[in-house]
């Protein structure tokens, strides 16, 4: 049996969530790094204090059931909650709170962020005492709970046998009925509307305010205007787009554009201001859209194929060959675009 430590994971500045505490086990012995660009520092300094195994989750395949923890970099969209849902202790290396649709996911005993190396140490407790004290503090209020539900369970007991004799007409348990799938109906509605406008808030406004931000120092600052002009010969006519959707779509720069999709928001604010002011043709919008979008989904490889529990052979194939692939259907895009704009 290897000799395992066990880390600590604190939130770094202006972070959110842990600690985590962190213990290797024969059967939990690897770090998955899915941050792009190798293994990440932070997942190398939590392997190096526990004795764990470090890994490139985009080349090398780990079934959950193996993974220690999980250290990602996402900005707020679903990979920074896909972890914690199947149970996975997750290190996000960027600042954020729990936000996007798995956000009911991202709890403080299974997620942290902003997390830095200086944020791992050495734990002076184990995984196992710290499991044990939160079981021993669950145990008792589930005790407590028991026996609360004992005493009241007494009573109704002997008002049910009363109500047994007495049995409601058909009439009655129709009404009973109906009122329930109503307020089923009317709750499943009610929880919806509140996820919607949860993530209305904490989604699309604040991007809607950074668009918006970034528009506002474009046209002041005259970027755009500058911006323009090295973007217009690339924008204007097919082979530049087809240019700028190769290099969107290079396997070793794709997993690092797609976190947050700054560099599509920030070409596509750039484009579409342009177009507003009659700098670029109408007619390039589409084809744009598809050049500056070639990397869309790429850091997200690896987790898609996780939460589609394939096998690690087969992750280890999916994940080059999807990156490759993207440098063809990613400029073909781009054409076939270029030909459905004649219209516009």
């Amino acid at each position: 049996m290897a000799n395992f430590k066990t880390a600590k994971v604190t939130k770094g500045r202006n972070g959110w969530g842990g600690p985590l505490i962190l213990t290797p086990t024969d059967e939990r012995k690897y770090v998955i790094s899915v941050t792009g660009g190798g293994i990440h520092p932070v997942a190398q300094r939590i392997a190096k204090i526990t004795g764990a195994t470090a890994v490139d989750s985009f080349k090398t395949a780990v079934e959950k059931e193996a993974t220690l923890a999980a250290v990602i970099d996402c900005g707020g969209t679903a990979r920074c909650g896909t972890y914690p849902r199947i149970g996975i202790p997750t290190i996000n290396v960027k600042v954020m709170s729990p936000s996007g649709p798995l956000a009911k996911f991202m709890t403080e005993d299974i997620f942290v962020s902003g997390v830095g190396t200086n944020d791992v140490t050495l734990s002076d407790i184990s995984v196992n005492e710290y499991s044990e004290h939160t079981d021993q503090k669950k145990e008792s209020d589930d005790k407590a709970g028991i026996s609360s539900a004992t005493e009241e369970s007494k009573g109704p007991d002997s008002r049910e046998e009363q109500n047994n004799s007495n049995e409601k007409n058909k009439v009655m348990k129709l009404i009973d009925k109906i009122g329930q799938v109503a307020g089923m109906i009317v709750n499943t509605l009610y929880q919806a509307g509140r996820d919607t406008i949860d993530t209305i808030i904490k989604n699309i406004i604040p991007f809607m305010a950074f668009v918006a931000t970034l528009i506002g120092i474009v046209n002041y600052t005259g970027i755009g205007d500058l911006l323009a002009n090295v973007l217009a010969p690339l924008s204007n006519n097919l082979i530049g787009l087809i240019l700028l959707g190769v290099i969107t779509s290079l396997p070793f720069l794709s997993p690092l554009l797609a976190p947050g999709a700054v560099i599509g928001a920030v070409i596509g604010t750039l484009i579409g201001n342009e177009i507003a002011h009659g700098g670029i043709d109408m007619s390039v919008a589409l084809p744009a859209l598809f050049a500056i979008n070639a990397q869309v989904g790429c850091d997200f490889i690896p987790v898609g194929l996780t939460l589609g529990e394939a096998k690690p052979e087969t992750v280890d194939v999916a994940a080059p060959s999807i990156l490759f692939s993207r440098v063809i259907t990613g400029p073909l895009a781009v054409v076939i675009a270029y030909f459905m704009s004649f219209a516009l």
